[in-house]
């Protein structure tokens, strides 16, 4: 398909109508639009109001940001998605409010805080778990307005500040090495069987302020809706959306719709729109069967304009045609009426997309299940710096490594769209000697899949509290206070995100919060 700059795609030097075309009643539906979307300019990124910013996509007032991905009003930010309102910061995935930190996800308020995960108002911190107002805490776990603690013990400030010197967490190995006992503590412990905050009748996780919402995730402020991924603010009457919200209401089957639509079915990326069907790109519109592109515009199909009579009639037909005609996909699935989009018609490959993120499939799954795949390209710059090469300590790290070019660890051996080499830039540099962490082995893309890794699938078990009275039920773990099921299992069920095979302690609400210190 044609590929506009931004400022060509958005100006009014063109219309999306001119590409449109007679609806063809001897061709399946899906194979019309397929024609469309393949004829009508594309914008090259969506990187609105960007300031020295010109990497980043699906993104707004971002400055001095790189690599940025549906992240907003950052500054001096990289490698990074989901995050805003954050400055200085490096290698975080949805975050708010964060300052000085690195490798964060799912976090907000916290200044100089490095490793962590569900870390809230948290300071000069790193390797933090479930924690909140924590300040000078080092591998902890589930601790709350606490100080100068290490793998969930307390000290002294003196005693905190000579282990911190003994750990030398500025040194690669010993880093690493100290990640290992996080790890292990985080086995011996209980953990909350999700993050579900203020959620009256909802399921799922990371879930705030939410009501009769069932199997939501990354879910905020949104009422009545089922099958969510990241979506919300205001987000009303919606199923098996993702990307959504902002004041959107009645939106089925659809992927980033924002800006208040209202009656949106199997579309994507729309605005300030209602009443559309499988239509796409589209903003400040109404009344649309199957188009891309328009703005502004009522009563289209296939980008062509016709009367409201004629549409009112036309449409039902095409529904009819839609059913009596279906598509055959290059999945060997068969697409009608009321099917999302084929998955071939998507400009991308499978590994392309964030598919590969949430569910990730070798090369020979994906072109098995009838998707596309993208290679590897060609790299056109030669390593001059192997990652074992870099040295060990931050303080041993001069301005040469600026000039080299340095091969990921990984070497292309993962599935997790390697750069086999990557180089640091001086901003990134002075970050880490700022924050006293050793420079990274792994390029950028290897180290977004591995902070992935760390998150918790987007599925639901059914499972029973893991609180067997005083103890948990795999005895490693002793209960600091009774609980209020006295000597006995808790018999609390609950949907987490934890799958029953995995080894961590996972406690009702209840039992979680009689643990939390």
């Amino acid at each position: 398909m044609p590929v506009y700059s931004q400022n060509e795609w958005w100006g009014d030097t063109w219309d999306a109508s001119e590409y449109g075309s007679e609806y063809d009643f001897s061709k399946p539906f899906f194979k019309q639009f397929h024609e469309l979307i393949t004829r009508t300019p594309w914008p090259a990124l969506f990187n609105l109001n960007a300031t020295n910013s010109e990497y980043c996509n699906y993104t707004t007032d971002n400055k001095n940001c790189y690599l940025v991905f549906g992240g907003d009003y950052n500054e001096n930010c990289s490698y990074s998605s989901f995050n805003m309102h954050s400055r200085d910061s490096l290698d975080m995935y949805f975050v708010e409010k964060v300052e000085l930190c690195y490798q964060l996800t799912n976090s907000a308020d916290c200044y100089r805080v490095a490793f962590s995960q569900y870390a809230t108002n948290c300071s000069e911190s790193l390797f933090l778990f479930a924690c909140v107002n924590c300040v000078n805490c080092i591998g902890c776990i589930n601790l709350k307005n606490k100080q100068y603690c290490i793998l969930n013990q307390q000290y002294s400030k003196e005693e905190y500040e000579r282990k911190l010197r003994e750990l030398n967490l500025g040194n690669y190995a010993d880093l690493k090495k100290f990640e290992e006992q996080f790890l292990e503590l985080k086995k011996r412990v209980p953990t909350k069987y999700g993050s579900v905050n203020v959620a009256e009748n909802s399921t799922g996780n990371d879930i705030m302020n939410v009501k009769n919402c069932i199997n939501c995730f990354e879910t905020y402020s949104a009422e009545n809706c089922k099958n969510l991924f990241l979506a919300g603010w205001n987000l009303k009457d919606a199923q098996s959306t993702d990307h959504t919200g902002h004041g959107a209401e009645l939106v089925y089957d659809s992927l980033g719709i924002f800006g208040g639509c209202s009656r949106i079915r199997h579309s994507y990326f729309c605005s300030g729109s209602y009443e559309l069907w499988y239509s796409a790109l589209c903003k400040a519109s109404n009344n649309l069967f199957g188009c891309f592109g328009l703005r502004h515009k009522s009563f289209c199909i296939l980008n062509k304009q016709y009367t409201e009579k004629e549409y009112n009639e036309l449409v039902p037909k095409i529904i009819e045609h839609m059913k009596s005609l279906p598509y055959s996909g290059a999945d060997d699935c068969t697409y009608t009426f009321g099917d999302y989009f084929p998955p071939e018609l998507s400009p991308f490959c499978y590994n392309e997309s964030v598919a590969q993120e949430y569910y990730p499939l070798t090369k020979e799954d994906v072109l098995t299940l009838g998707y596309r795949w993208k290679d590897r390209e060609a790299s056109e710059k030669n390593a001059t710096l192997s990652s074992a090469d870099i040295p060990a300590d931050i303080k041993n790290t001069d301005d040469s490594i600026l000039a080299h070019v340095i091969a990921c660890e990984h070497a292309g051996s993962c599935p997790e769209q390697c750069t086999l080499a990557f180089k640091i830039v001086p901003q990134e540099l002075e970050f880490y000697r700022k924050t006293n962490l050793p420079p990274p082995r792994f390029c950028p893309n290897c180290r977004h899949y591995q902070r992935m890794k760390r998150r918790n699938p987007i599925k639901l078990w059914k499972r029973s509290c893991n609180c067997s009275g005083a103890t948990s039920h795999n005895n490693v773990y002793t209960n600091t206070v009774a609980h209020s099921h006295g000597s006995e299992a808790c018999q609390i069920e609950f949907e987490t995100t934890y799958a029953p095979e995995r080894p961590e302690i996972v406690y009702c609400e209840p039992c979680y919060q009689s643990e939390i210190s």
